[in-house]
């Protein structure tokens, strides 16, 4: 990977740089943001030194956006990125390369953003990255890091930043999945109680299985309660909570018969819904 410097003289802190792989996994092991980009641009204003503000870029079907950030600023800034059609996370994602402008004011390979983001923001220096990010579609990410003082970002900023460009967002990327199977648990221990309390509503009251979950949505909708939740009370005790179920076993089946006669069009969603 390409990375671009207005500075070549400085060297590697290792010992600042080991206690910044700490502090990342430190973030990594405790990461709960709903949003793993967000939590990506957050982790690099906490741990780069002299960072004010960060965002993540999108590029999708040609289109520039900002899909996360840390301070409405980074947004400002990405956007004069956006309406130039140049700058340095513009390039890193397109590049594949990191870019660090340490004097935006005067710079000279992206003159007319660094006068801009330099007069309206007060922006100064840049750390870009390409995001390592599996995403299910086409789209690719960038990392911008904002500082409005001059040459902020030393090389060891350069590389916490590229560690948090990858091994973070792969991370926030795996919570993500994590968070998406146990939904995916969730959503099936739920059929299974609504299949169980369908198979003893089909026991008890000799209906189909269709009218068997015609009753438990009623139920469900006369109680103001979950589906869910009126499938395992069904379960476990083996009643009905349905006030219009009156006579026992003719009338559930009468009242299924009655909603069995509509559309059944959308059983199967009310059903994933649960």
């Amino acid at each position: 990977m390409l990375v671009a410097s207005e500075d070549d003289t400085a060297t590697l802190d290792l010992g600042r740089v080991a206690e910044r792989f700490r502090d990342i996994g430190d973030h990594l092991r405790k990461m709960t943001h709903r949003d793993p980009l967000e939590a990506v641009a957050r982790m690099a204003v906490e741990l780069i030194d002299r960072a004010e503000w960060a965002s993540v870029t999108r590029l999708a079907e040609g289109e520039f956006s900002t899909v996360a950030l840390t301070d409405d600023k980074a947004c400002e800034a990405d956007a004069i990125q956006y309406s130039v059609g140049s700058g340095p996370c513009i390039d890193a994602i397109i590049d594949n390369a990191v870019y660090r402008p340490s004097d935006l004011r005067h710079c000279t390979t992206w003159p007319e953003f660094g006068r801009r983001v330099s007069q309206e923001l007060g922006v100064e220096s840049m750390l870009s990255y390409r995001l390592l990010k599996e995403t299910d579609d086409e789209s690719i990410h960038g990392l911008n890091i904002y500082s409005r003082a001059r040459a902020a970002f030393d090389d060891d900023d350069v590389l916490v930043g590229l560690m948090i460009a990858t091994h973070g967002a792969l991370a926030a990327q795996s919570a993500v999945d994590a968070r998406q199977i146990e939904n995916l648990q969730k959503a099936l221990v739920s059929n299974r109680e609504i299949g169980t309390a369908m198979g003893v509503l089909m026991t008890r009251h000799h209906v189909t299985r269709e009218q068997a979950f015609d009753l438990l949505r009623m139920a469900s909708q006369n109680s103001n309660r979950k589906l869910r939740d009126v499938a395992l009370d069904v379960a476990e005790t083996g009643e009905l909570p349905l006030s219009a179920r009156g006579g026992g076993r003719r009338d559930a089946r009468s009242s299924a018969g009655r909603e069995g006669q509509g559309d059944h069009g959308g059983h199967d969603e009310d059903r994933r819904e649960a």
